[in-house]
């Protein structure tokens, strides 16, 4: 996970080349991602306690839209109002401050919509030990959030997109599409970083990684472009998740883009778990952390034992849950494609279950 960190830090660098500002930043961010790195080896080594270089963070609990298959909905973590406790963005400052400390490099902040949560993100962007992809609908970026974004390069702004206008409204709602599109002209004219984020299917894999929808992104000004796997969450779209010979085909084609686009860059999750040993999440390559500061093993695994932001980020990499299931070897859990540990979430909630007796 480290190598890779580092391979999309260069990647990106090259990317920004022709944007001075954005360039800086970026050598800058490797210097960062390095002494990141060096925080982990050492806890690692006086501690025994293995950092994992990222974090996923649900931050908002409302959303402005209503799209199917919402992983976020079907969970309870969103909803129009909101449906659990919240940290305080002094909380989440504080979090990130103990994390950045502990050597995190990255968390991807997700929700909800989590632009709803300014004063949060305000207080977030401040420490700047740490990079923040924002995964957005992309419809409340305006000329507010593009200053702020400015202002904040370590707070990346990744609009998420169904493939094409039809794709998107289908799934997101009408105009959804044309508005995504219009912020990010705006961010592509204020010089911005900004990436997408593409839900994959078994129907839609070969249009959204075609030469002519990638080069699309490309003249939008898109540099960075995440490929989430669909979970089936709702029943009879379990056909629409990928098997093991789509996700070897996506690990391929993925390939083949890096190829041929240099200064973009590809990210396909969970990608091929085979060749990392199995799933990364419960701490070991990443995990959750729920709006009211719960740490759960991923976001489509929303099981706790341990509140990151009350007990703190090292007893939640302790938490008895996690070491289950790293030690069950539950994270190698043989499933037909998208996510491990939600096509298992019965074992998982047995596992959480004889915690509790015990």
């Amino acid at each position: 996970m480290s190598d890779n960190l580092r391979e999309l830090v260069l990647t990106g660098y090259r990317s920004v080349l022709d944007n001075p500002r954005e360039a800086r930043f970026a050598l800058q961010l490797q210097r960062t991602i390095a002494r990141g790195e060096r925080r982990r080896k050492r806890i690692l080594k006086e501690e025994g306690l293995e950092v994992p270089p990222f974090l996923i963070c649900s931050i908002a609990t409302t959303c402005n839209l209503k799209c199917k298959g919402c992983y976020a909905r079907a969970g309870g973590i969103a909803g129009d109002e909101p449906t659990k406790p919240t940290l305080t963005a002094d909380d989440w400052h504080l979090l990130f401050e103990d994390a950045a400390q502990m050597g995190f490099s990255v968390a991807l902040l997700a929700g909800g919509e989590p632009l709803t949560r300014r004063d949060l993100l305000e207080g977030i962007a401040s420490v700047k030990e740490m990079l923040f992809p924002v995964f957005t609908n992309g419809t409340l970026i305006g000329p507010q959030y593009v200053d702020f974004f400015k202002k904040n390069l370590n707070v990346l702004p990744v609009i998420s997109l169904e493939g094409d206008a039809m794709a998107t409204n289908t799934r997101r709602g009408q105009g959804v599409y044309e508005r995504a599109l219009l912020s990010m002209k705006m961010l592509h004219d204020a010089g911005l970083f900004f990436g997408t984020s593409i839900t994959v299917t078994t129907e839609n894999k070969d249009a959204v990684t075609s030469d002519e929808y990638v080069s699309r992104l490309h003249e939008l000004g898109c540099k960075l472009v995440f490929y989430v796997e669909y979970v089936p969450i709702d029943p009879g779209t379990e056909h629409l998740a990928f098997g093991d010979e789509d996700v070897q085909w996506m690990e391929h084609r993925i390939d083949e883009i890096r190829t041929t686009i240099k200064d973009m860059i590809f990210v396909s999750f969970p990608g091929d778990e085979k060749l990392l040993d199995g799933c990364m999440a419960a701490g070991r390559g990443f995990f959750h952390i729920g709006p009211d500061g719960a740490a759960e093993p991923c976001p489509f695994s929303p099981h706790s034992d341990t509140n990151a932001a009350r007990d703190g980020l090292r007893a939640a990499l302790r938490s008895p849950l996690f070491s289950q299931l790293r030690s069950a070897s539950a994270l190698s859990w043989q499933h037909t494609g998208g996510c491990t540990l939600y096509e298992h979430r019965d074992e998982v909630e047995a596992l959480l279950d004889k915690e509790k007796q015990s």
